[in-house]
Order: C-alpha cells, then structure tokens, then sequence
C-alpha cells in the first residue's frame, strides 16, 4: 500500500513539474515576442522623436503641453484600443520669462558671468536684478550656524550629491531638499535671495532646474531661487574662499500665473476575463523648458504606450484591463498623480498593480518595488524569465511619485530602473533632449515593462488575508 502511495505521489509530482515547466516555456516565449516586436518594429523612439522634436519642452499649463495631450491622445486611438479619454485636472501655470542673466563681482567693474536658471516656482527680482553680498552653507541645517549672518545676503546653498553613493537617486535625495526648500528656510533668517548648486554628478556649465516652494510663506516674504550650474558653482565657492565680500548679481523675469485646465491622457484594453480588475502603466507627459524632456519624461510616455501597442502587435489578450496613464504635472505638482488616484478611489476601482517609468531611457536593470512579502516572493519567482536580458535588479523600495497616491489595500506599485548613472548630467537641464536617448535602450525598457505587465496580467498579485494570515 505504501509502495502505491509513494508512487502515485511521484506521479502528481511529475505531472506538477511538468505543467510547470510547459509554464515557463509558454511564458519564455511569449516574453521573447514582445522583446523582438519592439527591437524590429518598436513604435517607441518614433513616438518620442514627435514629442521631443515636434512639440518640445512640455511645461506644465503651455500650449507645448496641450499639444502633447492631442498628440498622444490621436496615437492611443490609432492603436484600436477599447477606450481612450482625457482626464481634466487643473495644473499650476508658471512661466520663466526673459533669459536669466548672473554675474560675479569681485571689484569696481570686476565682473564674471556665470550660469544660473530660474527654479520652477520662483518669484521674479526687481525689474533691476537683484545684487548682494553671498553667504555659502552645506544644506538647509547649516544655516542654523550662520543665522546671525543672513540677513541681507543670498544665500548660497553648495550642497553636492554624493558621488560615492551607487544609487543615484539615494544621491539625489540626500541633497534636493536645498532646491526645494531652500528659499522658505532662507528668507525666515531674512536673505534676500538663494542661488543652489544644480543637482548633478557632472561639472560643466548647464544649470539644472527644478520645482520649489515657499511653504507658507506670504507674498511679501518670499525670495527669488535659482540653480548655478555645477561649474559656476565650483568657481563661485573658490572665490569666496579669497574674497569673502565678493556680490553677486542676478536677474529673474519669472511668473506664476495661478492654475490653468489640463488633461491625463489614458487609455485602456479592457480585460477579457477580470475587466474590473485594472494594471496601470505610465509616466509623466509634462516636462521641464530648458530641454525637450526626452528622458524626463518623455521616455517614460512612450515606453508605456508602447507596453499596449506590444500587446495588439503580439496579439496578446489580457485578462484584466490594462490602462496606460499619460499624467500631467508631475514635475512642479503632482496635480495628475494625484487626481487619477482621487477618481479612482472615488470609484472604488480595483487597482491590483501599477508601474511607473520615470527615471530615463538609459538600458533597463530591472524594478523596484513596494510589495508585502507574499506579493514579493511570487514576483521575485519571476525573475528568471528575465536573465536572459541582463535583467537582474528585483527590489524592495520605491516606486514612482504619480503612482504613488495609488496606494491602498494589495495594491503593489513598481518602478522600472534603467542605469541611472548619466541620468542627472541631463534631469532638468538643457541637456534633456532627443539625441541623448538611444533608441535599442529606449526600446529594451518598453519590453521590458511589457513582461511584467504580462506576468502580472497573466497571474494576478497574491496577497495576505489579514484575517487568516494566509497567502491566497
């Protein structure tokens, strides 16, 4: 009897393994269509190429910005997708105005030029420009050290990223904290102005801009902000060293002009078995001026149109609707993140996953993602499907901030990770733009967050009952 069991045992085993095995192999191939449909007939640097090219920089409440929301829009409903719609959401309007001049002066009609642009939010100088002498501080909590010195002066935050932090962004955020609140901390001590350091490993000359706020500053309190490029600001912190007294001057021309209508672009293939059970895709469609946002986020936009058109090309019927969400304000608001999640909420939707590609064009390595253990582990069970594209990166942690105010319940939100090691000599500078994409790298992340999608659509997101405690 024994003998029976254990042979009947084995032969469960067998056919489990073997249905497994057909599994990976169906998967396997499947995931190598979508790679080479987007290597050999991709859509995505076409689609850029327009955006960055045709329409340009896309700042949040410009016409370039509502040209973006028709163009994508028009090429949604080309791809024969069951719904296509705009998603009003009202959005700041700020404008730059005239071209920022900066100099430094070091004695009567000793003077150099230096490269500086207006932070998104900033309020204009005098129609004169603005000129004082300059204090340098090491981030916003070193100016408690110099409180009794501020008063009348710009403030000169020369805070660099970390350059032996691997992790970029880990760079990034220990230090964009200056740009952001840099002025309301400032002006409380009484400066006058604040001039930031850019954001970016890289020393040249291009300054990088960024959004900004005064917190709850009144009007009459707040000061004008600007980035010096990372060489001016190398330069600027030399000469102070030797000249203490040294002014600075600049001149900004800045404006904000209250909210203004604006749309999310979204658009869906409705699931064939689990329509009420919704995958959302996207990046952000609005961009900084100085360049044309190809990376940031341009890229993003593209990959995850073309996450859908993969699907219809490849002939992939997805159980459960998938929607690719276009979002608008992203860089100075959040205002489009922010109201698709209100809506969706208000809606009761199910929303069980949503990834976001916000962090450039550059080769994909992989996701990260917010997930509780059982969801993580089912994901991670995955990662083999991508080895063959070096795709190695499978990690707890952030997302994306568009998808972020998703949140709630089993919903898991990822993020796709290209190499992010050249992605600030180009974030909010003049450097953004379309020749810095590379159009196979482009191309490999579209595919790569379309298997994932896949995977996701194909087997849903396991979740723990709080109840039970158990992994359904």
């Amino acid at each position: 009897m024994r003998r029976y069991i254990i042979t009947a045992f084995s032969i469960l085993f067998s056919v489990s393994l073997i249905a497994q095995n057909h599994k990976v192999k169906e998967d396997s191939i499947k995931i190598r269509q979508f790679y080479n449909a987007a290597l050999v007939k991709g859509q995505a640097y076409k689609w850029l190429d327009h955006l960055s090219n045709s329409i340009g920089g896309r700042l949040s409440g410009s016409l370039n910005a509502q040209r973006a929301v028709e163009f994508t829009k028009a090429e949604l409903e080309d791809l024969g997708l069951d719904k296509v719609w705009l998603q009003p959401v009202m959005v700041p309007k700020w404008t730059r105005g005239a071209r920022e001049h900066a100099y430094i002066q070091t004695g009567p009609g000793m003077t150099t030029e230096v490269n500086i642009t207006a932070l998104g939010g900033s309020v204009a100088t005098s129609p004169g420009g603005l000129k004082a002498r300059v204090l340098e501080v090491n981030g916003i909590e070193d100016l408690e050290n110099y409180k009794a010195d501020i008063k009348g002066k710009i403030v000169f935050y020369n805070r660099p990223m970390k350059p032996e932090l691997i992790q970029t962004f880990e760079a990034y955020g220990g230090c964009v904290d200056q740009r952001y609140s840099g002025a309301e901390a400032a002006a409380k001590y009484g400066a006058v102005g604040v001039i930031v350091r850019s954001l970016s490993h890289k020393i040249d000359e291009y300054p990088h801009t960024g959004s900004m706020s005064y917190g709850d500053l009144p009007n009459d309190k707040r000061i004008p902000a600007a980035a010096i490029s990372t060489k001016d600001a190398e330069y600027l912190s030399g000469i102070l060293k030797l000249k203490k007294d040294l002014e600075f001057y600049y001149k900004l021309s800045s404006e904000n002009h209250g909210e203004v209508q604006s749309y999310n672009v979204i658009g869906e293939i409705t699931g064939s078995e689990f329509p009420e059970e919704f995958i959302v895709v996207g990046g952000h469609l609005d961009s900084w001026d100085l360049g044309d946002g190809s990376h940031d986020d341009g890229a993003g936009v593209v990959q995850s149109m073309e996450v859908l058109r993969l699907f219809k090309e490849t002939g992939y019927k997805p159980k459960r609707s998938i929607r690719v969400v276009l979002f608008m304000n992203e860089e100075n608001g959040l205002r489009g993140g922010n109201k698709y999640a209100e809506i969706a909420h208000s809606k009761n939707e199910n929303h069980i996953f949503a990834l976001e590609s916000d962090a450039g064009g550059f080769t994909p390595r992989g996701f990260s993602f917010e997930a509780d253990d059982a969801q993580f582990a089912q994901i991670e069970s995955w990662k083999p499907l991508f080895k063959p594209y070096l795709i190695h990166y499978f990690e707890r942690g952030g997302s994306g901030a568009d998808i972020g105010p998703l949140k709630k319940g089993d919903i898991v939100l990822a993020g796709l990770r290209p190499d992010s090691q050249r992605y600030f000599d180009h974030h909010h500078a003049a450097t953004d733009t379309f020749e810095h994409v590379n159009k196979r790298e482009l191309e490999l992340g579209a595919a790569t967050m379309t298997s994932l999608i896949y995977l996701v659509d194909k087997y849903g997101m396991r979740h723990i009952d709080l109840e039970t405690d158990k992994k359904l």
